[in-house]
């Protein structure tokens, strides 16, 4: 009987560990849009950037720690939504999108709505990627995960911060890279899986070495690593769904010749 009452405390319960990195990914995305209302454009962009970090973390430290739970799952869905949803949607419009025309004209609600096509794709992404997480493929993820997308975005923005390019001079290509980023998280364009590796506890030297020339890079100049990062990773999801395709029309095509 108390066995019994014990398994049923911690089915009603929730693990500790993984849920507080979550809570504070939550709180760092919280905390984006606070500076982001200020005009605090940098530190909007920091935060989502230690949210991004909380969010890699708390995922493995479940999986290590054998403490997943589907009230994990929602918890940490709900958390990104604001942390890589809508923090950066505000963070575009309050740095770059309210510029782009006077109030009451097109431009002007171009401005919001590109904002809101990209917090609203956000949503559609991880509503679908909690609707197939048993039955996709962990090595790649469908479509541009809301993290990545996010931490493109402030990048680039922090980008332009640290090399005073006035807002005025890049808001319509920021509209484009907004609607582009929040079209690419409901695309069908595969992208790498970092959640699927390493494989094994043992990595080939060669990335540690890796590992140590981007922490380098990292102290030198940070935004400008973070946006190239950014900006390959992006890119690389398109070569790979363009090169898959690719392969897979040479395939038929040698089977249509053996036929």
């Amino acid at each position: 009987m108390n066995d019994r009452n014990s398994r049923t405390g911690l089915a009603r319960g929730a693990f500790l560990l993984p849920n507080a990195l979550t809570t504070g990914a939550l709180m760092a995305g919280f905390y984006a849009i606070i500076a982001a209302i200020n005009d605090q454009a940098v530190t909007a962009c920091i935060a989502v950037v230690v949210a991004g970090l909380l969010d890699g973390v708390d995922g493995r430290v479940a999986r290590l720690t054998n403490t997943q739970s589907e009230f994990g799952v929602q918890y940490d869905s709900l958390s990104d939504l604001v942390s890589f949803g809508l923090a950066p949607a505000l963070l575009v419009f309050t740095w770059a999108l309210y510029e782009l025309g006077d109030p009451d004209t097109v431009a002007d609600k171009l401005g919001w709505l590109g904002a809101f096509f990209y917090s609203a794709c956000a949503a559609l992404r991880l509503a679908r990627f909690n609707t197939q997480a048993g039955v996709a493929d962990k090595a790649y993820f469908q479509g541009l995960a809301t993290p990545a997308a996010a931490g493109t975005m402030v990048s680039t923005i922090w980008f332009f911060e640290s090399r005073a390019i006035s807002p005025e001079l890049v808001a319509w290509g920021m509209l484009l890279l907004t609607i582009l980023l929040g079209t690419l998280m409901v695309s069908r364009i595969r992208y790498f899986s970092f959640k699927a590796w390493p494989l094994s506890d043992r990595v080939p030297f060669a990335w540690i070495f890796l590992v140590l020339v981007v922490l380098v890079m990292l102290a030198v100049d940070p935004p400008a690593v973070l946006f190239t990062i950014g900006i390959v990773y992006v890119s690389s999801g398109l070569l790979l769904t363009l090169r898959g395709r690719y392969l897979q029309r040479r395939r038929r095509r040698r089977e249509s010749k053996d036929v």
